[in-house]
């Protein structure tokens, strides 16, 4: 009587293993975005609702990026009142959205948002912001502690400063006075 070999059935076994989980991941994905295009939809649908009340005009765009939700009001003339100082208004607005796909969706939502080009503006500002710091404290080799920013500003200066070799970065302090501090390596 001839054994049939537990190494030649693993492969098999493996193969197979391989393709379920495969098939998982590629199911989950298509979960993961149809949920965050559902959440563009539901702040989509909030955030239209709030600019009529206002009575301002702005086209409402939805995507996904980087694994959230991102809407954008653009066009209208008095979008600028719903970014304020330093974007303060856009932050509150942010969180008021989050929470009412929160509360259709019941999961805490990472929603991005932005009014007018307003965090694609910063965005930029804040990257050169984070390179130039960086390259300054190469050069200098004194660290470098930027004035206290939001969890978004503090997100693009640390990636600024990961893409400039030699120095790296850190976060310091209490909200609403957390800061970032700019070392060299």
């Amino acid at each position: 009587m001839q054994e049939s070999s537990p190494s030649s059935a693993e492969p098999q076994t493996d193969t197979a293993e391989a393709a379920a989980t495969s098939v998982e991941a590629a199911a989950e994905a298509s979960n993961t975005e149809a949920l965050l295009v559902q959440e563009g939809d539901i702040a989509g649908d909030y955030l239209e609702r709030l600019l009529d009340l206002l009575d301002y005009d702005g086209d409402i765009d939805l995507d996904v990026e980087a694994g959230r939700a991102v809407v954008s009001i653009d066009g209208g003339d008095d979008l600028e009142k719903l970014v304020g100082g330093r974007g303060q208004v856009l932050e509150a607005l942010q969180e008021l959205t989050r929470l009412a796909v929160q509360q259709e969706t019941g999961v805490r939502s990472r929603l991005m948002l932005d009014v007018a080009g307003w965090r694609a503006g910063r965005r930029r500002e804040l990257t050169e912001l984070g390179r130039s710091t960086a390259e300054g404290v190469l050069e200098t080799g004194k660290e470098a502690r930027l004035r206290p920013m939001t969890p978004f500003e503090r997100k693009i200066i640390h990636d600024a400063v990961a893409a400039v070799d030699g120095v790296h970065s850190e976060s310091e302090g209490e909200e609403p006075n957390r800061k970032v501090v700019v070392f060299k390596s």
